[in-house]
């Protein structure tokens, strides 16, 4: 049974991660709750060997690891025998994490670690709230859906999936620095160091880039040379050789700049009048806030195809482009120069794709946050 906790600080337990599309917008609302309640103790728990043990102490939040992990495929394989092990050994760690940190919420953002943390949270009578990132949710957050109080959406019509009574839409929260884009272009041209007079293409693939989109600017590389674009490409620390090599052997260093990782994404977003990405949900998010022209290459490995169904969205509305990662040799550049070439196409683009942006999403979150929580 929970303990009240009887002072008027805000006790909050986030949970989830794996991947950059669970852990950023799980940072993104504690920095919320942060501006919000200064006050507030916040605890994130997350899958052990996951990326969030090192992103959120790196974002200044406390992380507990559970050894909970995912199964495996097929599903009659033996060793998902041990996954259901430590399945049951994190629900039995993170009720006595639970106990120790007496939260007011528990908060999950989908990934591993959510559905254990949010399965014990709901049997110790603590208030919970699902955030869900993509038009089509995950396999952790449906099943929380039935026991949780609230379930925060990055996209509207949701109610198919989830009880309608539980939804608010949001939007996605983001790390607003990322976004703030605001008189930045001038520092940008320098920062990357590309010519002026020259429109920007941005290519980014995620975090470990993206085999299918790299292997699409590689097969037409040299057709940017007679175009009128700069190409600022995130090729992942598996390619990054391999392009260097492509572009020097082209002589195109001047105007096609590889990189591993970018770390400044707003200065990326400011120099981009063309954005070439997969289409996970914060990426959209992201790319509707700052009004870019975008060329979506969907991840066909997503659970349920959903980088598919959320690209979709936007291409109905004319506020994208999709190109499937199958036919990215053939048809990305020449999609990428077609676009670049029609500014009437751009301009429309950019505003249809803003009509998706929630800039104030974190704040909707919080808000429901404190109501749930009593606070």
């Amino acid at each position: 049974m929970k303990q009240t906790n009887q002072s008027n600080s805000l006790r909050v337990i986030i949970s989830g991660g794996g991947t950059g599309g669970h852990i950023f917008p799980a940072i993104a609302i504690a920095d919320a709750i942060r501006r919000e309640r200064p006050d507030a103790e916040i605890l994130f728990v997350g899958a052990n060997n996951r990326m969030e043990m090192d992103k959120v102490p790196a974002a200044g939040y406390r992380i507990e690891g559970l050894p909970v992990r995912g199964l495996l495929r097929p599903f009659y394989k033996p060793g998902n025998i041990g996954v259901l092990f430590d399945f049951l050994r994190s629900r039995r760690m993170v009720k006595k994490i639970i106990r120790n940190f007496n939260p007011d919420i528990a908060i999950g953002v989908g990934g591993y670690a959510s559905g254990p943390t949010l399965k014990a949270a709901t049997a110790l009578g603590i208030p919970t709230l699902i955030q869900e990132q993509n038009s089509f949710p995950g396999v952790t957050n449906k099943m929380l859906a039935k026991k949780v109080n609230c379930i925060c959406t990055g996209y509207d019509a949701m109610d198919k999936f989830f009880p309608e009574e539980k939804l608010v839409y949001t939007g996605n929260p983001l790390r607003m620095n990322m976004v703030n884009t605001e008189g930045k272009r001038s520092e940008a041209a320098e920062f990357f160091g590309l010519p002026a007079g020259r429109m920007v293409a941005l290519l980014v693939g995620g975090s470990q880039g993206a085999l299918g989109m790299n292997k699409g600017v590689s097969a037409k590389l040299a057709e940017l040379k007679n175009s009128n674009l700069s190409l600022i490409w995130q090729t992942g620390k598996f390619y990054y050789e391999q392009a260097v090599k492509e572009v020097e052997a082209l002589g195109m260093q001047d105007i096609v700049k590889p990189m591993v990782f970018i770390d400044r994404m707003d200065l990326a977003y400011a120099l981009a009048d063309v954005v070439l990405s997969r289409a996970g949900a914060m990426s959209i998010s992201e790319l509707s806030i700052v009004g870019k022209a975008v060329i979506f290459v969907p991840l066909p490995t997503a659970a349920e195809d959903h980088q598919t169904k959320n690209a979709q969205r936007l291409a109905d509305a004319d506020a994208a482009l999709m190109v499937a990662n199958a036919e990215t040799e053939e048809k990305l550049i020449p999609t990428l120069l077609a676009l670049a070439a029609d500014g009437d196409q751009i301009a429309q683009m950019e505003g249809n794709i803003k009509t998706f942006a929630r800039p104030d999403a974190a704040k909707v979150i919080v808000e429901q946050i404190l109501k749930i929580a009593g606070k």
